[in-house]
């Protein structure tokens, strides 16, 4: 009984954050990546505020030049979204 308790917990927090990225782009020293998580939270609540579905996505890209040998330009946007 215990295996299938702690089986059905490790599901859930698998489940209820996905985080994914992706190199789309590396060429003569520059980098884009791609990236997001898809977080589902239902919470359960008195408090009207919190109670309801609270789940959100976000997603980014980061970047990366090589200006010259010794210099390194980075970026990075990222934007969310809650479910509201």
């Amino acid at each position: 009984m215990k295996k299938s308790t702690l089986a059905l917990v490790v599901m859930g927090i698998v489940a209820s954050a996905s985080v994914q990225a992706a190199e789309i782009y590396n060429k003569d020293g520059n980098k884009l990546d791609v990236y997001g998580k898809v977080k589902a939270m239902h919470y359960m609540s008195d408090n009207a505020s919190k109670d309801g579905d609270q789940s959100y996505i976000r997603f980014g890209f980061k970047g990366e030049t090589q200006i010259n040998d010794q210099l390194t330009g980075y970026g990075r946007w990222e934007a969310e979204f809650a479910r509201k």
